[in-house]
């Protein structure tokens, strides 16, 4: 505002020393008033338009100023509510996940409404060639107790093997020392289903009787036999089938029902 008004003080003061010039030249003779017009117009002019340019100079610098001051109190404000929305948005993410696995869960429970379950999230994985196990976010202070079955929404996943008051341990069917008795589910033929040392999610079926009409592409289930699983629960898909003379030779490469690295949720069969 200062920069303005002396700009305006100047302008005044220009315009008045014009306006006294032009009353005195007024007053000569006319030839005198054009020799001397045209001296004072060579001679003012250019300081008024100095003056003029200098006065818009300032005006202007004092807009761009002002405009940078705008727009950092601006992009400050944005800033701040950019991360509003990030934090909102993350809030949203952690209710959307947590919305999913009750779901999830509530789509187990009616699935499988013929068990009385109890159901968990995986908060720990043991992934290794020799050692594929879980934890769970439930234990016997929830009812969970050894040997008890542990399945998911595509079909069996272990048993639990240890207990604390808040977790569980479960040993997954494609563990290297799990053995799980199974049936193929349109021929009936058994099998034993074990877990492998390779670093994927299949099982090596053996235990085949010769006779044994199993067919790549069946479904395989549990049998019932053994004391830890019950019966009727789906395992996976046979894969390949290697037929030999006797039940060492014949065996079947069998594909996991369940996806265990994406596996989330289970349930636990309490009332087996």
């Amino acid at each position: 505002m200062d920069k303005e008004r002396k700009g305006g003080i100047i302008g005044i003061i220009v315009t008045t020393v014009i306006l006294i010039l032009l009353v005195i030249f007024t007053n000569t003779d006319s030839e005198k008033v054009s020799i001397i017009e045209n001296i004072a117009n060579n001679m003012v002019m250019p300081i008024e338009n100095g003056l003029t340019y200098l006065k818009n100079k300032i005006n202007n610098n004092d807009k761009f100023f002002e405009n940078i001051e705008e727009l950092k109190t601006e992009n400050k404000s944005l800033k701040e509510k950019n991360s509003e929305l990030e934090q909102q948005l993350r809030e949203f993410e952690i209710i959307k996940n947590e919305n999913a696995q009750l779901k999830e869960q509530l789509n187990l429970a009616e699935k499988y409404g013929e068990f009385t379950t109890v159901p968990g999230t995986i908060i720990s994985r043991d992934i290794s060639n020799y050692s594929k196990t879980l934890v769970i976010n439930i234990g016997s202070d929830n009812g969970v107790q050894e040997k008890m079955t542990v399945i998911a929404d595509e079909g069996l996943v272990g048993y639990v093997v240890t207990t604390t008051n808040k977790t569980a341990k479960i040993q997954t069917i494609i563990d290297s020392a799990s053995a799980t008795s199974c049936l193929a589910s349109s021929t009936r033929d058994t099998m034993i289903c074990k877990g492998t040392i390779e670093n994927k999610p299949a099982l090596s079926a053996s235990n085949i009787a010769t006779d044994a009409r199993i067919i790549q592409g069946d479904s395989v289930e549990t049998s019932g036999l053994g004391g830890i699983y019950v019966k009727g629960i789906h395992v996976g898909t046979i894969k390949k089938v290697n037929k030999g003379s006797n039940k060492t030779d014949s065996y079947a490469t069998i594909e996991t029902a369940v996806d265990f690295e994406k596996l989330e949720t289970v349930l636990v069969i309490t009332n087996q």
